[in-house]
């Protein structure tokens, strides 16, 4: 008799694997089907993970029944799901759920406790894939463009795994790239997966490849509506959509001919899932390749670190773009327009793209049609007199900007009003009863919100602490940036860009839209307006707080803080009229915003890999976190401090010296809704050894690679 590996979701630190079952004589079963099995009182769904002729050594429940006839997770999921299980140390059925139909897991096991399930008609799968309308030209490629293309078609048409980083400044035209190889899969009968890191961004990267692929896109996300996701679901399944365009989540999208997975912006730390599974879109994508023999495409202007590292070691093939991609347009001045000078002192300088051996500070050649970057010190904007956020550099921008009827962006990585509400009689400041940080006056709705768990409050009339009545606000958000432009640019239609005016399930292309279509002069927001957004249109970017972010305690906030930077300048200066940025801050001379304000990507990367060589940071090492949260602070002590016990024992049994233990300690973070959070950290290599051997309670979770360590 049959009997069935079955995949179930039964909670703790990974869950429970799988449980096997009796498989009926009359039901045909295959690994990849999902079914209904007993355990306990309870009908649970579950994924087959194997099916095996021997009966076990001990007694067993028979398959309840089969969700539909055809398998909802094919032999390459199957794989990829249990390396993804075993990698990122996750339960194997949450893996396997990534690849289900959204929210049928969840409505099987509802419908299973209340016996109302009934059997879904399977969709019908197509023989052939459905005939398209052929691809429409797009315009001719430049030869460093044509280069890249030419290698990436090679390795589809040869059906080989190869890993390409395309590494290319901003405007360098590599959605053009994307479209050679994307044309040249959908030739071969395949289909392609293009990933972006924000939500926000995929209306108009849909609307690009609907304009070039008329009829075969299809979108997955989690913003859509359940009937619009399934939708696109089926026909992805059915093979009528042969492009998928998404967020990390697209990556597991049905596809049935897999030929080609790109991600674009791939340094974005949005491509790591902050739930379990705890993965890494990359790193996934990458075993994906290898298993559907299929070249990966990673995208950007700022790399991840760790990828332009192994670019350099041969894992990945690197493709440069050093130039734009702007036909007819002159390279853009060298200085700021006539009218930002006459404003600045010492302390306003333009920093051009700096020359390295190669022409350009990409060591690949020049980049003289950048725009140039004027870095402004706001401590001598203090001591000229001047406490507005705008600096009188940006504020005469904004202002010729507006006269000439271009369009502006002005960029901060916070939001809200006022970042700290303060009793100016006894100190005392307004904090989260769940979470001990400060909440945030958003002055849209007059709340108090915190900014970690959302729970929203009115505005006091007095102080909590002494019943004064004189609290004040301190620190700046998009809504106060927003506030000030309308009131010194009355005329200016401003719209923002943030997650408070993003809640809604079409806002972001509305948004999108509006600044496309010139119904707005000036756009506020934080960092989804950094990322891979094209707005011809635009000739000012301002950075109105360069410092937000940039000491944290994290590693990665150097490289955080350069990529956002970098990435805002390069929104500007992208059509005919030219453009420029300027970028304010009270540390000037970091080397993350030099780096940054001259374009020169290479010199950031010495830097930072010098800092990480000294500490044995990723690339030069690995990471894991094991992070405990509780409603009492000494129980996760006394736990954290109980598996660091465990862990310094298990390594010097083993004789281990490539592992280091960091901890236990709180997180910067140290309560959040409620529960507090301590943390130990695991620096090296191979940490299966010990993992292996570790017992964890509940409250613990594991994060391998991660990619914040707040």
């Amino acid at each position: 008799m049959r009997h069935a590996e079955v995949a179930l979701s039964l909670g703790g630190p990974r869950g429970a694997g799988s449980l096997t079952y009796r498989v009926p004589d009359e039901m045909p079963i295959r690994p990849g089907d999902l079914v209904l099995v007993p355990l306990q009182t309870r009908l649970l769904p579950g994924v087959v993970v194997n099916v095996v002729g021997e009966a076990p050594a001990f007694p067993t429940k028979p398959v309840e029944d089969r969700v539909a006839e055809d398998a909802f997770v094919g032999p390459l999921q199957l794989t990829l799901a249990r390396w993804i299980a075993a990698h990122y140390r996750a339960a194997l059925f949450d893996c396997l759920a990534l690849f289900l139909p959204p929210g049928l897991a969840a409505r099987l096991a509802s419908a299973a406790k209340k016996g109302t399930w009934k059997a879904p008609a399977p969709p019908p799968i197509p023989a052939e894939p459905p005939a398209h309308p052929p691809p429409l030209p797009g315009p001719p490629l430049t030869l460093q463009q044509e280069s890249a293309a030419r290698r990436i078609v090679s390795a589809i048409e040869q059906r080989q795994h190869k890993a390409f980083l395309l590494h290319g400044v901003t405007g360098s035209g590599k959605t053009h790239v994307y479209f050679e190889a994307v044309a040249r899969t959908l030739e071969a009968g395949r289909q392609a997966i293009m990933l972006v890191p924000e939500i926000g961004l995929t209306p108009a990267t849909v609307a690009r490849f609907e304009e070039r692929f008329p009829g075969r896109v299809a979108v997955l996300h989690s913003k859509l509506s359940v009937k619009q996701h399934r939708l696109d679901w089926e026909r992805i399944r059915r093979g009528e959509a042969d492009i998928v365009i998404g967020s990390r989540s697209a990556l597991f999208a049905p596809v049935r001919r897999p030929g080609l997975v790109i991600l674009d912006e791939e340094h974005d730390p949005s491509y790591h899932q902050p739930q379990s599974p705890r993965y890494h879109a990359r790193e996934v994508a990458l075993w994906w390749g290898q298993l559907a023999r299929a070249p990966v495409v990673l995208g950007s202007a700022t790399p991840d670190v760790e990828s332009y590292f192994r670019a350099e070691r041969g894992r990945y093939t690197l493709l440069p773009l050093p130039t734009r991609f702007l036909p007819g347009m002159p390279p853009p001045p060298t200085s700021p327009p006539a009218g930002g000078e006459g404003n600045s002192d010492r302390q306003s300088r333009p920093v051009s793209p700096s020359p390295a051996a190669g022409g350009g500070g990409w060591g690949v050649g020049a980049t003289s049609n950048l725009p140039p970057v004027t870095v402004v010190d706001m401590r001598a904007e203090l001591k000229a007199g001047n406490t507005s956020i705008f600096s009188r550099e940006l504020d005469a921008a904004v202002e010729q900007t507006l006269a000439r009827g271009e369009q502006a962006l002005l960029f901060l990585n916070r939001r809200g009003t006022a970042t700290c509400v303060s009793c100016r009689d006894c100190g005392y400041v307004l904090t989260c009863r769940r979470c001990d940080i400060p909440v945030v006056y958003h002055r849209a709705g007059e709340a108090l919100v915190c900014h970690r768990c959302n729970r929203r409050r009115p505005m006091p009339d007095r102080c909590p602490g002494c019943a004064g009545a004189r609290i004040r606000f301190f620190g700046t958000g998009t809504q106060r940036v927003e506030q000030e432009l309308t009131a010194r640019f009355p005329s200016a239609r401003v719209i923002r860009w943030d997650r408070d005016t993003t809640g809604k399930q079409d806002a972001y292309e509305a948004l999108w839209r509006a600044f496309t279509n010139g119904e707005a002069d000036v756009m506020v927001g934080t960092q989804m307006i950094a990322k891979a957004l094209d707005f011809p249109r635009v000739t000012l970017v301002g950075v109105v707080l360069a410092d937000v972010g940039l000491f944290l305690p994290d590693f990665r906030a150097g490289e955080r803080a350069f990529q956002l930077l970098a990435q805002m300048a390069g929104r500007g200066g992208r059509g005919a009229l030219g453009g420029r940025a300027i970028v304010q801050t009270y540390v000037p001379d970091h080397y993350a915003i030099q780096a940054a304000a001259g374009h020169d990507y290479q010199a950031f990367y010495q830097h930072e890999m010098a800092f990480r060589r000294d500490h044995g940071y990723p690339p030069l090492g690995r990471l894991v976190r094991l992070l405990y949260s509780g409603s009492k602070e000494d129980r996760c002590v006394r736990e954290t401090r109980r598996v660091r016990g465990r862990l310094d024992q298990e390594i010097a049994r083993q004789g281990i010296a490539d592992i280091q233990v960091i901890g236990p300690a709180p997180c910067f973070a140290e309560r959040t809704r409620g529960r507090f959070r301590w943390a130990l950290l695991l620096r090296g290599d191979r940490f299966a050894r010990v993992l292996d051997r570790l017992e964890l309670s509940p409250g613990w979770t594991i994060d391998v690679d991660p990619v914040s360590l707040l």
